[in-house]
């Protein structure tokens, strides 16, 4: 079957001489993998600089089911970024976000509203002229929303602890050891008021930070089998 779709590059691994496996999450069909033969002259179609991660492309391939590795018949780029790929520190938080999805939506399938939400957030991001060290943080809390997540805020008060494998606020500490502290419980419900715009105005240190980020992917390393510790996060840490 022929498809248009729009699609999100997460990850592209050298195969062969010049061959690429790219995973993509794609608007139509949700995560699907192909394998790329790079051309040898400037003029061909398929040139290794499309597939870096979170490019955003216009693909058109012949979808077929039974197939793990698709093959590309035409591809663009859909909204080439300004500023992602020349500031080091959007830079860095996009590799992060890209290793991110790359295990968030291993098997996600058809989900439009998801990909019309990456696409937003990307292009706020390479839009944005500062006060974004908190992206990351807004990224993945209402990513969580898109694929079936997300916390339960209702119970909420002060004090409450909050469970990471029930995802919601309970006034005593669970039986179990997956849970976060009162002080630290009540910056997820922080997190939940800020959006793109907003969030200039919540402050938080480094060290604040770099502990909202380490319950966030334990949260979902709770709720998505097989997610790993990120490679990139430690530069992430450093620089935010």
């Amino acid at each position: 079957m022929m498809t248009k779709t729009r699609a999100l590059v997460l990850r592209a691994v050298k195969y062969g001489e010049r061959g690429l496996i790219v995973d993509m999450l794609t608007e139509a069909h949700g995560r699907t993998s192909f394998m790329i033969n790079i051309g040898k002259t400037q003029h061909s179609r398929m040139k290794k600089q499309l597939f870096q991660p979170l490019t955003m492309l216009d693909l058109e391939f012949d979808l077929r089911p039974n197939i793990r590795l698709q093959r590309l018949k035409d591809v663009r780029v859909r909204n080439p970024y300004a500023s992602i790929p020349f500031d080091p520190y959007k830079l860095s938080i996009s590799l992060f976000v890209a290793e991110f999805l790359l295990h968030a939506t291993h098997d996600e399938q058809l989900n439009e509203p998801l990909f019309a939400y990456l696409e937003h957030s990307l292009q706020w991001l390479d839009g944005s002229s500062g006060h974004f060290a908190n992206f990351h943080l807004v990224f993945m809390m209402r990513l969580s929303r898109f694929i079936g997540f997300f916390p339960n805020l209702e119970d909420y008060q002060e004090g409450c602890w909050f469970d990471l494998r029930n995802g919601e606020f309970t006034p005593q500490a669970p039986l179990h050891s997956d849970f976060v502290s009162p002080d630290e419980a009540a910056k997820i419900g922080l997190l939940m008021r800020m959006d793109y715009e907003t969030m200039r105005l919540f402050h938080m240190s480094r060290a604040e930070r770099n502990r909202c980020t380490e319950f966030i992917l334990a949260y979902y390393r709770l709720h998505v089998p097989g997610f790993p510790q990120l490679r990139s996060l430690a530069v992430v840490q450093e620089l935010f």
